[in-house]
């Protein structure tokens, strides 16, 4: 990737680093932050203040418009570490760009690459030791915006607060997954806002995996709105399949348009596989597992990376797929693009943002 502007920032370092209590053979997804997080500030019709300050609190009003109209979006990015203690972060660009399209959806101002990517890689910069050497994890990275105007009323917040918060990660799934067609609730509906990556998508999305969990399920393989017919995507995570040497992905505005998802069908082509973005019904999915045409299911996200499914169910019934072991496809495409993502092997793509 090309290089960006760094733009001027207010920097306090923290007086002292929690660095050396971590665990890093021991690594819960989001539940450890590093020492510090960029903060840019959104008023009067223009970006002002941006700092790096110690990771800890932040103040708001109980009128605070995000907590009562829902003006908050964000972003999962992953950075890795190379054999030689480089960093780098796998493609923040195309999450800068969704980033933005989210923002115009919700009515938000868009923030600029020098502060997005610039100020992302002054972060990552200063907190580059928080980035884990161990084998299998990485430094997960969280940009989000919310209205911060203290005022109730309808209507799309004065002012906005940008920060990027970041924390040491293992796997998000340590194992394959079972998932369940949901087809009574709904997470987008069409001419909404299913393909940013918003709050209120996960919020709503709550209740009914746990229902789904209560049942033994992992997570929800979430229905179109009108009929629940087509495959949308998961709770976390967009969905990929195999028929034949085709590899298949739901596509539409109700989907979030991940960069991992975007990666897979891109490198798929490069190889010379066939890559369709379409449509997905349930009954060409389960009629492709009982006649053995469906041989590969997986999950594909940034926090998920790639992970199997095993098993779907459906009106009451539990269809399984092939054992993970015999997936061809989907686990030299996951060992492809983590040799990428560590730098073992040469970045064909360019993708590799590396932090110097």
């Amino acid at each position: 990737m090309s290089a960006v502007d760094t733009p001027a920032i207010q920097l306090a370092r923290t007086p002292k680093s929690r660095l050396s209590q971590v665990d890093f053979d021991n690594l819960q997804f989001g539940q450890i932050l590093s020492d510090h997080m960029l903060v840019a500030e959104y008023a009067d019709g223009q970006w002002k203040e941006v700092s790096i300050v110690p990771y800890g609190d932040i103040s708001i009003s109980p009128s605070t418009s995000a907590l009562h109209y829902g003006q908050s979006i964000f972003e999962g990015i992953k950075a890795y570490k190379f054999a030689d203690g480089t960093v780098s972060i796998f493609r923040p660009d195309k999450n800068h760009e969704r980033f933005n399209k989210s923002a115009v959806r919700l009515n938000m101002p868009e923030v600029p690459e020098e502060i997005f990517m610039g100020g992302l890689k002054a972060l990552i910069n200063l907190d580059r030791d928080w980035v884990p050497a161990t084998p299998g994890a990485s430094l997960y990275i969280r940009p989000f915006m919310f209205g911060t105007e203290a005022a109730l009323g309808v209507h799309p917040s004065l002012s906005y607060k940008f920060i990027i918060i970041t924390g040491p990660v293992g796997a998000y799934y340590n194992k394959p997954l079972r998932l369940k067609v949901e087809t009574q609730f709904t997470r987008a509906a069409e001419g909404g806002v299913g393909f940013s990556k918003n709050a209120g998508n996960y919020a709503l999305s709550l209740y009914p995996t746990r229902l789904a969990q209560e049942e033994g399920f992992d997570q929800l393989m979430w229905t179109d709105a009108q009929e629940h017919k087509y495959i949308e995507e998961a709770g976390t995570a967009n969905l990929m399949f195999r028929v034949g040497d085709t590899i298949i992905t739901p596509s539409g505005d109700t989907i979030l348009h991940g960069v991992t998802r975007r990666s897979i069908v891109e490198v798929a082509r490069h190889w010379g596989y066939q890559a369709e973005e379409r449509k997905v019904s349930v009954k060409e999915l389960i009629d492709g597992i009982k006649d053995g045409t469906v041989t590969e299911a997986f999950a594909a996200g940034t926090a998920a990376t790639l992970t199997p499914i095993t098993e779907i169910g459906y009106e009451g019934e539990i269809y399984t797929l092939p054992d993970p072991a015999s997936r061809e496809f989907s686990n030299k495409i996951l060992q492809y693009l983590n040799d990428m993502r560590y730098g073992r092997i040469a970045d064909e793509f360019g993708w590799n943002f590396i932090v110097d």
